[in-house]
């Protein structure tokens, strides 16, 4: 499926706006109703939609830990990288994991409890034995710019 500009202002919409009405997704993107829905079913049949989720306040809740982890391994094999992520995809704290290139392998973002809970959780991650060299942890103090969309509109312009 071939994407036009007005299907990527429409998947730029529903990411602002999840329940936005049908109705009211037309009139932003210039079309009646019904042409609209067949757009958006089209795109989630396409898999270019794959779901929708509430945005928690999670301050709301009580307090937490947001940290971001520069994780360096030991070895560069595949099978270094896999027995690395197969742990990492057990940890429920773990919220977003990069590889990426530069002076370490991995970028890990972590929301925890606490201090406690994240130290808890590194000690445990390199007792496994699961490749990790050596890591660097960030503590978040304040997070004056969260973006939850991409900048769909300007990355692919049509």
């Amino acid at each position: 499926m071939k994407l036009d500009r007005i299907d990527i202002k429409i998947l730029y919409e529903l990411q602002k706006n999840g329940r936005i009405t049908n109705v009211e997704l037309a009139e932003l993107v210039n079309l009646s109703p019904s042409p609209c829905l067949m757009r958006v079913k089209k795109l989630q049949s396409e898999g270019y939609i794959e779901g929708y989720s509430a945005q928690i306040n999670v301050s709301k809740l009580g307090q937490t830990l947001t940290v971001f982890t520069e994780i360096t391994l030991k070895n560069h094999r595949q099978i270094d990288f896999a027995r690395f992520l197969a742990a990492i995809e057990k940890v429920d704290q773990v919220i977003e994991c990069h590889l990426v290139s530069g002076g370490y392998d991995y970028l890990l973002k972590f929301v925890t409890a606490g201090i406690g809970e994240y130290q808890t959780i590194m000690e445990r991650l390199t007792d496994m034995d699961v490749g990790i060299d050596k890591y660097f942890s960030f503590v978040v103090l304040k997070s004056p710019i969260v973006k939850v969309h991409m900048p769909l509109t300007s990355l692919f312009r049509m």
